[in-house]
């Protein structure tokens, strides 16, 4: 029986629909988290009668005929973008993006991550690091002796110096954009790589056309709305559990047929 089939689809389908909230949930107080959604798509039909055939000699045709389909498909899970709320943490080493950006950070191997989390570090030679200790790009280095940093809304860090009245300039930080960031590839860790369908890495200052400015000692929460998310997670359960009753309909239907007495 078709049914049986079909309904499995849609079970599957909601199943990664819940596995997809529940991932949102889990990380509503990560920093940058950027939620997904999955979307899904209608299979590939059986026509049983095609639309417009013709149906007797005089030219009368089919007008809707009749198609049955196979059931349902993840289509895409995407990310969601959207900017998430601005927390004050007093933190002169936490920064926050506000508006299009993304802080470049050098992994072990060399090659260049992408994150929206600022809860940035001095590791032990001073220099600016994520919290697992991955070096930001252009790598800041902060003088063993300074009393206080200050990073601008365009990114120039500045370090004070005792004996100097006038801040120490040591380092300007860059961010990057990307013309399709949510095609941007998750490594975990609160990082993206890219993808061939993220585009290039495009960076600039801060405030420059295009990239948004920085904000010190604020930090950018999840963008995952809690009572948009439990709304999902009702919906995707409830339509698991219509998917689940036609498989009992059909295992019934079934064992009804199996039971006839010739």
């Amino acid at each position: 029986m078709r049914a049986l089939s079909t309904a499995a689809t849609g079970m599957a389908a909601q199943q990664l629909n819940v596995e997809v909230i529940s991932n949102n949930i889990a990380n509503m107080n990560t920093i940058g988290f950027k939620r997904q959604r999955a979307e899904f798509q209608d299979l590939l039909y059986q026509d049983l009668e095609r639309a417009g055939a013709q149906s007797s000699a005089n030219g009368n045709t089919v007008p809707t005929g009749i198609q049955v389909g196979a059931g349902v498909k993840t289509g895409t899970v995407y990310r969601i973008m959207d900017e998430g709320s601005m927390t004050q943490t007093g933190n002169q080493l936490d920064l926050a993006i506000n508006g299009r950006g993304y802080f470049q950070v050098q992994m072990p191997d060399g090659s260049i991550a992408y994150t929206r989390a600022g809860n940035l570090s001095l590791n032990q030679d001073g220099q600016l690091v994520t919290s697992e200790g991955y070096l930001i790009q252009p790598q800041i280095t902060i003088p063993a002796n300074s009393t206080g940093i200050t990073v601008s809304a365009t990114g120039q860090v500045q370090a004070a110096v005792p004996g100097q009245t006038t801040p120490q300039v040591v380092g300007q930080l860059t961010v990057a954009s990307f013309m399709n960031e949510a095609g941007l590839e998750a490594l975990g860790q609160n990082l993206y790589q890219v993808s061939g369908s993220s585009g290039a890495a495009v960076t600039g200052n801060p405030g420059d056309p295009g990239f948004g400015q920085l904000m010190q000692g604020y930090t950018e929460g999840s963008n995952v709305d809690a009572v948009t998310e439990i709304t999902a997670l009702i919906t995707a359960q409830r339509a698991y559990e219509m998917n689940s009753k036609v498989v009992s309909t059909a295992d019934q239907m079934l064992s009804t047929t199996n039971q006839m007495k010739s």
